[in-house]
């Protein structure tokens, strides 16, 4: 029996996943803290990646190679693109992860990495900008968090911080809303063959960055009561 990789860019986001552990063994990985114990019934390891999609790889290639996984949970907070309908606080459930600024900026605007011509992975199929998650665990996820929202998730290095930005971004993916973690977690996940669930709550809306605007505790506390919500419920 193999654990449950749980997977938060910031120790800030599994603060209260880390007090439901029980017994918990805390070790240190290239500087970020594993928290490892039981959590509603089920062995869990806790991995603080850092901000960012190399961290994210960087932490979940060393927790692949080192432990048996059975599936990966990555829990945060995300930014709600403007037509997107979510609102902060409310959770989002990615149908797919999208690398949001990896491609060609052109004379007539942005391409995706398909231009370039080479793919970034190549595993039963040819992986671009776009990593679907599994539509049957992303289902049973929906079925347990029937208030979430599912759908695209885009992942960028170059956070939005303009209304346009979000507006574009969010209208190309046709997506929910924007992180910096995903698609690098769903890559690995394609790389290895293991099964990723992706919750987040919205801190934010993607417009004209005002941080007075955001509720940052809030999305914390809610993206985390859904990953509880997982865990006690999902095999």
């Amino acid at each position: 029996m193999g654990e449950i990789l749980v997977l938060s860019a910031t120790a800030f986001e599994q603060g209260v996943l880390r007090e439901c552990i029980a017994e918990s063994m805390r070790s240190e990985i290239a500087g970020f803290e594993w928290v490892g114990g039981e959590l509603s019934g089920k062995r869990v390891l806790l991995v603080s990646t850092g901000i960012g999609a190399v961290n994210t790889a960087h932490a979940l290639t060393c927790a692949l190679r080192e432990r048996c996984v059975e599936w990966v949970l990555q829990v945060g907070i995300g930014g709600a693109y403007p037509e997107s309908g979510l609102g902060i606080g409310d959770w989002a459930l990615a149908s797919e992860e999208n690398y949001g600024d990896l491609g060609v900026r052109t004379g007539t605007g942005w391409q995706g990495a398909e231009i370039i011509g080479i793919p970034v992975l190549e595993k039963g199929r040819v992986y671009y900008n776009h990593f679907p998650l599994d539509a049957e665990w992303v289902q049973e996820a929906a079925t347990i968090l029937p208030e979430a929202i599912v759908g695209p998730f885009v992942t960028v290095q170059e956070c939005s911080g303009s209304d346009e930005l979000g507006m574009e971004r969010g209208r190309r993916f046709e997506a929910l809303c924007e992180n910096m973690e995903g698609a690098a977690a769903a890559h690995l996940c394609a790389c290895y063959g293991i099964p990723l669930v992706e919750v987040r709550a919205m801190s934010n809306i993607v417009e004209k960055r005002d941080r007075k605007k955001w509720d940052l505790p809030l999305a914390v506390e809610r993206a985390q009561s859904a990953a509880l919500k997982l865990l006690e419920h999902k095999l």
